[in-house]
């Protein structure tokens, strides 16, 4: 399956839970695509965060609001007020921030929902090629080898859902996929042990 057709998956699927006309702020935007895709979908007034310069330069380029700054240095509430989006969107940077479990809290602060994907460590073939093979796990979804890997914070679906019961966060939604952003009955009965990727809509109690 190519690059565009995944891509299309994954904001197909994060656009289902996008209500039209909401207010959307997008962690790690990159060119603004996804932003992009929700503006031309679903009428979205969209805000970026980025802290590549050249990619920031890209979604400006493409008409995007954005902020160039590091999700580590400043918090979130420094540049926004409670409640000031319908939805904060971060794909696939959880595990590469310094503390994903107080990124969490200003999210939820600045956002009334929030929609987080990550791959899962937890899949079996990362629990094979821990097992079978002594090293660290090297898949689609996790392609780095682990002296340049940017994840810092790798855990599993329980981890995540662990982490959410503990900070009083509810789980709206959760969707369970494979590399290519596509989902299978097997996925749904053991979705720990054989999802790849997760997507969840989270928002406080």
């Amino acid at each position: 399956m190519n690059q565009g057709k995944i891509i299309s998956n994954e904001f197909k699927l994060i656009s289902d839970w996008i209500q039209p006309d909401s207010r959307v702020l997008d962690l790690g935007c990159g060119d603004g695509e996804l932003l992009n895709y929700l503006i031309k979908t679903h009428n979205v007034n969209g805000y970026g965060m980025e802290l590549d310069p050249d990619k920031t330069t890209q979604a400006l380029g493409n008409g995007i609001n954005v902020i160039q700054t590091d999700l580590n240095s400043y918090d979130l509430t420094y540049y926004f007020d409670e409640d000031s989006f319908d939805y904060v969107i971060m794909t696939q940077a959880l595990q590469v921030v310094s503390r994903p479990d107080e990124l969490l809290d200003e999210m939820l602060s600045i956002g009334k929902n929030c929609i987080i994907t990550f791959p899962n460590f937890g899949h079996w073939r990362n629990r094979a090629q821990l097992m079978f093979g002594g090293t660290m796990p090297e898949t689609e979804t996790l392609p780095y080898h682990w002296f340049d890997t940017p994840n810092i914070h790798m855990c599993t679906f329980k981890d995540f859902e662990k982490l959410c019961e503990d900070k009083h966060i509810k789980v709206v939604a959760r969707t369970v996929v494979n590399s290519e952003h596509e989902s299978s009955l097997g996925m749904r009965i053991a979705p720990n042990l054989l999802g790849e990727v997760a997507l969840y809509q989270i928002r406080k109690k």
